[in-house]
């Protein structure tokens, strides 16, 4: 997404807890852990001093390493980090750059996950849970700055098997004692099935693109979900 939106001519912050990627340029980079009340202010404050504010803020930020066992295996300590990374960061990063009196955002996406309403529950219940707050905070939060003119959507991608992605299918591999392609089937089942290809999907950058930009203008309060959208190759992007 980093490279969709530099290519379509933005200039880009972002923020991770691992060092910049090589070979990535963007304008503005702090390397924090924004599921932590701090890192997300170091953000913030990092933004505010550099550019004043924000014109489009994605909301990225998701994960789990919670353990496997269902409900029972999760402590408080677990439910806590979840709505930290996958709620909280959100919340608190809307909350500084939304205030009307001094705000030039005009586009806020909420990346969440297809399991806001189909739950994984072996490995991340509590990673679900924290996806259908972030659902119902996204309606509340587009009802009352739609007015402003400040556009609220947000994406959920189905299973996209990213390296995280892949981490949980060796996870369940190795729990379950079976194959990595049996693990990855498992996913797919519990999640409804892929009904295109029976295969991952690729990514959400393009989505996240359009909606931000001018030709997603009267597209407000929705939630885009990506069951099994495929990447084109770089050529057709």
């Amino acid at each position: 997404m980093v490279r969709r939106f530099t290519l379509s001519g933005a200039s880009v912050a972002t923020t991770a807890r691992s060092p910049l990627p090589e070979g990535q340029a963007v304008a503005l980079f702090v390397q924090t852990d924004i599921g932590t009340a701090a890192g997300v202010q170091e953000v913030i404050s990092g933004i505010q001093q550099e550019w004043g504010g924000l014109d489009i803020l994605v909301n990225n930020v998701g994960g789990s390493d919670a353990p496997n066992g269902g409900y029972k295996a999760l402590s408080d300590d677990d439910w806590q980090k979840a709505l930290n990374v996958n709620l909280l960061a959100s919340v608190r990063l809307d909350r500084a750059f939304l205030p009307y009196d001094r705000t030039q955002i005009s586009v806020i996406l909420h990346i969440s996950s297809i399991q806001h309403r189909l739950p994984l529950y072996d490995a991340t219940l509590a990673y679900a849970a924290a996806k259908g707050a972030l659902n119902t905070y996204n309606k509340g939060l587009a009802n009352e700055v739609g007015p402003k003119g400040i556009r609220v959507n947000m994406i959920s991608p189905g299973f996209i098997e990213t390296s995280g992605a892949h981490g949980m299918i060796v996870q369940l591999s190795q729990s379950g004692g079976i194959s990595e392609d049996a693990a990855r089937q498992q996913i797919m089942n519990m999640i409804g099935g892929i009904p295109i290809a029976d295969r991952p999907a690729g990514g959400s950058r393009r989505t996240g693109a359009f909606l931000a930009s001018d030709r997603a203008a009267s597209i407000h309060v929705q939630t885009t979900s990506l069951m099994a959208a495929r990447c084109l190759p770089p050529d057709r992007e």
